[in-house]
C-alpha cells in the first residue's frame, strides 16, 4: 500500500471517541475472542469480537513506578485487545536503555506488532530499525510525535505537546497568572520539556522551570515547598500529571503560598479536585484513547492493511481543556477509568 496516497490529516472529536470507546467490553491483556468463526475469517459481528487469528502485540511505555496515567493507556490498550482477538504483552520502564532492551524481546519473541512511546526517541532509533528489519509493524503513542516518522514508525496516537504546552500558555494569559513555575518529573523526557517550552512561549508573564524526582513523591512535595517558600511571586503552578498536581496541592498548603495549581493530564482524583476548586484546570490527552488506537490500529493492519492518518499525519488525541465548566460531565468517564 502507497502511504503516501493517503495524506489527509485526521483529528478525532474526543466526545464521540471517548463515548464509543467508553462502551466497549474491558478484559485481561490475554484476553481471548468469544462466539463462532465467521465464513470467510471474518468478525462476529453479533459478538462484537473479531474471529481473526489470534495476535501477539507488544505494548512497551516508559512508564515509573506508581504513575496511574499509564492504567488508563494500559486499560484502553486492554479493550482493543480483547476486541480483537490480541494477546497483548504490556512491559514498561523509564530508563531508555531498558525501554530498548524491552523492545529488542519483543522483536526476539517474534510479535505480530510493536507500540511504543518515545520519550527519549534517540534511545530507541536502532531497536526499532531492527523491529522494521524483521518485518514486524511498529507504531507510536503518547510521547514522539515529532520523531515518530523519521524512526519508521508506521503511524503515531498521542498529542502534540508544543501545541498543548502553547495553549495552556494562552490558558494561563486568560486567567490572570503573572508568574508560572512548570515542574517537570523526568529530565531528558522530550514530551514534557515541549510542554513546559510551549507553556514559555505563549505565556506573557514569566515562566521558571522546577526539576523534581517523579519517582519520590515526599521529595516532590518537599522540592515545590522550598519553590513557594523562596519565590512568594509565583502565582501558578503548573505540573505535568496528575499526581503531582494533587501533591502540589499539599505543597501550596505547607508553604502558606496563594498559588493556584493547574496540569496537564486527568485521573479520578484530578477531576474530584477541580470540582471542588483545588485544581484549576486540566489539559485532558486522552491516555484511554491512545492505548486502544494503537493496538487496534495493528490489527487493522494486519487483517486490512488500514493506515490510521494515512501513514503521513499522526492521530491526535488531545488537547481538550477540563475546568468547572465541563468537569462534571468528564469525571462520570474517569470513575470508569476511560479518562
Amino acid at each position: 500500500m502507497d502511504r503516501s496516497s493517503h495524506s489527509r490529516f485526521r483529528r478525532l472529536a474526543p466526545v464521540a471517541a471517548v463515548a464509543a470507546a467508553a462502551a466497549l467490553t474491558l478484559a485481561g491483556c490475554s484476553s481471548s475472542s468469544g462466539g463462532k468463526k465467521a465464513e470467510g475469517g471474518g468478525s462476529n459481528a453479533s459478538a462484537g469480537k473479531a474471529t481473526t487469528p489470534r495476535m501477539t502485540v507488544a505494548l512497551v511505555t516508559h512508564q515509573s513506578a506508581g504513575d496511574t496515567f499509564w492504567d488508563i493507556v494500559r486499560k484502553g490498550a486492554e479493550a482493543a485487545a480483547a476486541k480483537d482477538n490480541i494477546k497483548l504483552v504490556y512491559s514498561n520502564d523509564p530508563n531508555a536503555g531498558t525501554q530498548a532492551n524491552l523492545v529488542q524481546n519483543a522483536v526476539d519473541q517474534k510479535v505480530d506488532g510493536i507500540a511504543l512511546t518515545l520519550a527519549k526517541p534517540d534511545a530507541m532509533k536502532g531497536v526499532i530499525a531492527k523491529a522494521t528489519s524483521a518485518k514486524i509493524p511498529v507504531v507510536g503513542l503518547n510521547s514522539g510525535v515529532s520523531d515518530w516518522k523519521k524512526l519508521g514508525l508506521m503511524e503515531f496516537f498521542g498529542q502534540d505537546e508544543t501545541v498543548a504546552g502553547e495553549a495552556f500558555g494562552k490558558k494561563l494569559n486568560e486567567v490572570g497568572a503573572k508568574k508560572a513555575v512548570c515542574v517537570i518529573q523526568e529530565q531528558g523526557n522530550i514530551g514534557l520539556t515541549q510542554r513546559c517550552d510551549g507553556v514559555k512561549k505563549t505565556f506573557s508573564g514569566t515562566t521558571e522551570t522546577l526539576y523534581v524526582n517523579g519517582t519520590d513523591m515526599p521529595s516532590v512535595k518537599s522540592t515545590i515547598t522550598a519553590k513557594l517558600k523562596q519565590d512568594s511571586g509565583i502565582d501558578y503552578v503548573v505540573t505535568l500529571g496528575a499526581p503531582f498536581a494533587l501533591t502540589a496541592v499539599q505543597s501550596v498548603s505547607d508553604a502558606g503560598s496563594k498559588a493556584k495549581i493547574a496540569t496537564f493530564d486527568l485521573n479520578k482524583q484530578l477531576t474530584g479536585a477541580i470540582q471542588k476548586g483545588t485544581i484549576q484546570f486540566a489539559v485532558d490527552q486522552q491516555p484511554y484513547l491512545q492505548g486502544y488506537l494503537a493496538v487496534d490500529s495493528l490489527w487493522l493492519y494486519k487483517n486490512n492493511g488500514n493506515y490510521s492518518g494515512g501513514g503521513e499525519q499522526p492521530v491526535l488525541t488531545g488537547p481538550a481543556f477540563v475546568d468547572k465548566s465541563n468537569v462534571d460531565r468528564i469525571a462520570e468517564f474517569a470513575a470508569k477509568g476511560t479518562r
